[in-house]
């Protein structure tokens, strides 16, 4: 088994936990408590300081898509909804029965839900532009306020506005 490497970064939407190996990135979880930080293995991995280096790209303007590689470990069905997150288009977003139906069966709707909310890898796997079926903000594990943020931040990248980050 491959060692896990951290390292943080003081993103606009508060303190990011990137988490890796030598080949994939497992986990961009946000760090709300300071004693919530924890460290792996010494040093950073290739991987890991891309996909640092592509946050800063993507709160910066500069990136709508990424190119790292990741990897969670799941169910069949969750990491089929997880690929159907990065189907999600930049500052677009869908409901909840969107990606039921997108994953073939609207009856899934409850557990498409939850398997969004259980996405380890925020930001680059999209799950904050899922949202309610009338148009509202629900259920984001960042807090309402990031999953806000973000899909402001890429809707005014999407349509050309200037933000300061």
């Amino acid at each position: 088994m491959e060692p896990i490497y951290y390292t943080y970064y003081q993103s606009p939407v508060g303190l990011l936990k990137i988490g890796g190996t030598d080949t994939y990135i497992s986990e961009i979880t946000f760090v709300d408590n300071k004693d919530q930080v924890t460290y792996g293995e010494p040093g950073i991995s290739d991987v890991i300081h891309q996909c640092t280096e592509e946050l800063i790209e993507f709160f910066h303007g500069a990136r709508r898509s990424f190119d790292i590689p990741v990897h969670q470990a799941g169910t069949e069905f969750q990491l089929k909804v997880w690929g159907e997150l990065l189907n999600i288009s930049f500052g677009k977003t869908i409901s909840y029965l969107d990606l039921a139906k997108r994953l073939g069966d609207p009856k899934v709707i409850r557990a498409a839900a939850a398997t969004n909310g259980k996405n380890n890898i925020a930001i680059v796997v999209p799950c904050h532009r899922v949202i309610g079926s009338n148009q509202s903000l629900v259920g984001y594990a960042g807090g309402l306020w990031r999953k806000k943020w973000l899909l402001d931040h890429e809707f005014k990248i999407a349509h050309g506005v200037q933000t300061l980050f």
